[in-house]
């Protein structure tokens, strides 16, 4: 009995040297799986089916063939279970994990120290706050919270969450932090709409000695895609070049999305035409880019390249296109490209899609046909869906069909601030001021507050905001005897306020007033005072460029002859010599 203990060991002991040294692929995996079953090395062997879990797990194979393994083995231990509480987290499917979990507590298996931080990245990608916090009481009773990699699984749990507030407290908390924990940190702020938190954490970073990473990189250039901080950016792809990522795919297409957004559309271009390895995300974000920033054509044109190298595009491809389809005014097109997306690559239209084709029929003026186009969809229109509706209705005058829309929205989101003002402006368009009134003591009675405009420069190295109206700047002075400049200027090149853009029911030179303190021009105005002639202004803006502001920025980059570039809340504006890209279309 004794012998045969020792030969089934000595056995064990050779299919484990064999899976550590030759299982480097699925298949060789098997071969040695298989080898050991023909030498009588049953399932339920502890040594061998833990070894055996671990490495399917490491080569990413289906997680059914390792939870097969996992149930017959008699008392796993807790490296047993920590491998296929890991294996699920990092799978698309990463709800088990948590079943595993409670399987554990109700068997008295105590976790270890590996245990919360790949129960954490389960929890991470199911977005499960309520979840979350009970397993962050249960780390905190078990004595692990204080272990830098469970702090650094929470950080990125609460990052996942959009509770970047807790991630930094979390952070905050730590006495040691780790390239994982700033990246976590900096990530979180970074995609959940704080970019200049962000940016001074890279900043502290840099000054405590951690050596940023590509993931850092990639968060930074999303910060300053976010804020249209060019310049930081352009550090940061110098930066990327010192050490070594200029290869990296993830972080080239972080660079190209975020010149992109900065309006600086031929230094994407560059950045791709100079990428050694681009996936479909690379050409995805070009099409995207030249989309938004007016080059329709262009982007079709990169979209029939991208065919031409047989690579499949996405769902997000096809939004791209579309997109510049409806910004351009190729309605045929756009509906032709809808159908291929369908017929040749078999792409079930989402959403997205159709809002982009009632987005397209609506901006070319066609919004009984947008209306009808709702009518007939095969999935239940959204109020993403509703809004676009709603604001081709502004924009080209269809009462009776704008109501409809509020209506429906009414039902989807009641409180949304913007859809209280595209029906105010739609009353006030045509002169139903009693009705604008109604609005907003509606507003007031339900506690729903507009969204201030504001909009965003970057100045050396640094970002600053302007509202509408805004003194708050110590250049104010400045400031404000450059628009009076600016006023006088244009108006001696024809300039004409466009008071309709005012939509209340005050005198016309109140109006004339108002339009001159928009958020964008005093931005501009403040660059006009504070860089060298001829320097390019970029400007970030998070509402809808008012066609009054359209009109003046043409004018000034005329008069002062200076390339002026808007981003707005759906596209970019380039304005140079009295033109816009978007050729008056948007």
């Amino acid at each position: 009995m004794q012998s045969k203990n020792a030969s089934t060991f000595s056995v064990v002991k050779k299919c484990i040297t064999f899976l550590q040294l030759y299982a480097s692929s699925q298949l060789k995996l098997k071969q040695v799986h298989g080898f050991s079953i023909r030498h009588g090395v049953p399932y339920t062997n502890l040594d061998f089916g833990k070894h055996l879990i671990y490495t399917l797990v490491s080569l990413s194979a289906p997680m059914s063939y390792a939870h097969t393994i996992f149930s017959h083995i008699q008392d796993p231990n807790i490296f047993a279970w920590n491998t296929m509480i890991r294996g699920y987290a990092e799978s698309e499917n990463p709800t088990p994990a948590l079943d595993l979990y409670h399987k554990m507590q109700v068997l008295s298996i105590k976790p270890d120290t590996h245990t919360y931080p790949f129960l954490l990245k389960a929890i991470a990608k199911l977005a499960d706050v309520r979840l979350g916090g009970k397993v962050h009481s249960d780390a905190i009773r078990n004595g692990f919270e204080s272990l830098i990699f469970v702090q650094n699984g929470l950080v990125h749990m609460y990052a996942a969450f959009g509770h970047a507030e807790d991630a930094y407290k979390m952070f905050e908390l730590m006495r040691e932090r780790d390239i994982v924990a700033w990246n976590s940190v900096i990530n979180g702020f970074a995609l959940n709409g704080r970019p200049n938190e962000a940016l001074v954490l890279f900043r502290e970073m840099s000054l405590v000695g951690v050596e940023p990473d590509g993931f850092t990189i990639v968060s930074l250039f999303s910060a300053c895609a976010e804020l249209g901080a060019l310049a930081l950016g352009r550090r940061a792809h110098v930066y990327m070049s010192k050490v070594g990522l200029s290869d990296n795919l993830n972080v080239n297409n972080a660079l190209l999305d975020f010149y992109a957004k900065c309006g600086n559309i031929r230094e994407a271009q560059k950045v791709f035409n100079e990428m050694k390895e681009r996936n479909v995300v690379s050409w995805t974000s070009l099409i995207v880019g030249l989309a938004v920033n007016g080059f329709g054509e262009e982007a079709l044109q990169l979209f029939e390249g991208m065919e031409r190298e047989d690579l499949v595009p996405s769902v997000v491809t096809f939004v791209g296109v579309m997109y510049a389809c409806s910004h351009c005014g190729m309605v045929d097109k756009g509906f032709n490209y809808f159908t291929r997306m369908k017929d040749k690559y078999g792409i079930i239209p989402k959403i997205e899609h159709y809002g982009c084709m009632v987005d397209l029929l609506g901006r070319a003026g066609l919004v009984k046909e947008a209306y009808k186009y709702i009518q007939n969809m095969p999935v239940p229109p959204n109020a993403v869906i509703w809004r676009t509706l709603l604001g081709a209705c502004t924009v080209h005058g269809h009462l009776t069909i704008g109501e409809i829309a509020r209506a429906r929205l009414s039902l989807l989101e009641p409180k949304y601030d913007g859809d209280f003002v595209l029906l105010s402006n739609l009353y006030a368009s045509e002169q139903r001021w009693f009705d604008v009134q109604k609005v907003r003591r509606t507003m007031v009675r339900e506690k729903v507050k507009k969204t201030p405009g504001h909009s965003l420069v970057e100045l050396r190295n640094r970002v600053y905001e302007f509202f509408m109206g805004d003194r708050s700047h110590p250049q104010k002075e400045e400031i404000y005897a450059m628009l009076t400049e600016i006023t006088k200027k244009l108006k001696l090149e024809g300039y004409v306020p466009h008071t309709e853009n005012v939509l209340v029911d005050i005198e016309e030179e109140e109006k004339e007033n108002a339009l001159s303190y928009h958020s964008e021009k005093i931005a501009i105005a403040f660059m006009l005072i504070n860089t060298a002639p001829r320097t390019p202004i970029r400007v970030v803006k998070n509402l809808r460029v008012c066609a009054d502001c359209h009109l003046a920025i043409k004018l000034i980059s005329k008069v002062f002859n200076r390339e002026i570039i808007v981003r707005d809340r759906s596209r970019f504006h380039h304005f140079k010599d009295g033109n816009c890209s978007c050729r008056d279309y948007w």
